[in-house]
């Protein structure tokens, strides 16, 4: 398989979110080094995380220039040592390493690690959305598993990760409340089978959210928004409640009243992906690499609305900030 010697590749110049701060440059392809390979990207999404990347306010700030994106899918040409040659030739999804460019290009150099051979029922779309959203919704789950809690709650619940969530607590026969900010999304989330649906956005949604949050003993909540909704979450628990942040689509700070810490021993935790690998491959590592995938493109399937190529990647940033529900923004190398 031939290899060229330059690539193009979206580059990052500046972090103040400025659609003039990305352009398509063409840059070496680079070349695999022990325990790692060369994979040409087939698909790359446009996640929230990327979208905060872009402005400097994600949990990692790289060298600029350089390349965005977290995860991807496509196939390993290259090795560069001998475990890697077992997956020359083979589909994967890939997620991009902390230090180096990532998968908004035409090659991208990846640490055997980061990357999962694809199974054959899954398309190039699916794998290239395999690693944050079904990975970060089921390690979520699995919070609500190890604490026995006997009801949760999310928000941005029609999202494409909302919606692997509810999948999951079904699977789990957990009860989980849904919390949306618009009527459609509402109505969305109960045609696929949501039994428990509160839209922020109608009068009377903190005491709709209380009465329900105490009728099914909720005690863990997944907070996507943060801003005011971290403290109406908190609000609405029982004593000894906790809300997990997990990401700040409002770009807003949480606002919490104190007398939820002092008084009723309520908690805010954070999650962050990065850490749940980071932290080592222990049993909780090892079921989730064991049964994401397989549950990938059937159970937790990330609905697609957009495919553009990489020389219309400021078009593609603009689209997917613009609406998140809809589906994934996805840039395709070609």
């Amino acid at each position: 398989m031939s290899i060229p010697d330059t690539m193009r590749a979206v580059v990052l110049s500046a972090y103040d979110g400025r659609p003039e701060s990305l352009k398509v440059e063409e840059r070496p392809v680079p070349r695999p080094g022990p325990g790692e390979v060369l994979v040409r990207l087939a698909a790359a999404p446009i996640n929230p995380s990327d979208l905060m990347f872009l402005r400097g306010t994600y949990g990692v700030k790289k060298p600029l220039p350089a390349v965005p994106g977290f995860e991807g899918s496509g196939t390993v040409v290259a090795a560069g040592g001998v475990a890697g040659k077992l997956l020359v030739g083979r589909r994967v999804a890939c997620g991009a390493s902390m230090q180096g460019d990532g998968t908004w290009a035409e090659y991208i150099r990846v640490p055997l690690g980061q990357c999962l051979p694809l199974r054959a029922h899954l398309s190039d779309e699916q794998g290239a959305t395999l690693f944050v959203n079904p990975f970060t919704a089921w390690a979520l789950m699995d919070l609500a598993r190890q604490g026995k809690h006997r009801a949760v709650a999310q928000t941005a619940a029609a999202s494409a990760l909302g919606r692997m969530l509810l999948k999951l607590a079904a699977r789990e026969r957990i009860p989980l409340v849904n919390v949306v900010r618009r009527k459609e999304n509402a109505e969305l989330l109960r045609g696929l089978g949501a039994e428990h649906v509160v839209d922020s956005s109608e009068p009377g949604f903190e005491e709709r959210l209380r009465e329900l949050f105490h009728r099914l003993g909720v005690t863990l909540a997944f907070d996507a928004v943060a801003g005011p909704m971290t403290g109406h979450l908190l609000a609405a628990m029982p004593p000894g409640g906790c809300v997990t942040v997990y990401g700040a689509l409002s770009e807003e700070e949480s606002r919490i009243p104190p007398g939820a810490f002092i008084f009723e021993r309520k908690r805010v935790e954070g999650f962050w992906l990065s850490d749940f690998f980071l932290s080592g491959f222990g049993p909780k590592q090892l079921r989730a690499l064991m049964n994401v995938p397989a549950l990938v493109g059937r159970e937790m399937e990330t609905p697609v609305r957009a495919r553009l190529e990489l020389t219309k990647a400021r078009e593609a940033v603009k689209l997917a900030a613009e609406e998140m529900t809809s589906g994934k923004v996805l840039l395709v190398p070609g």
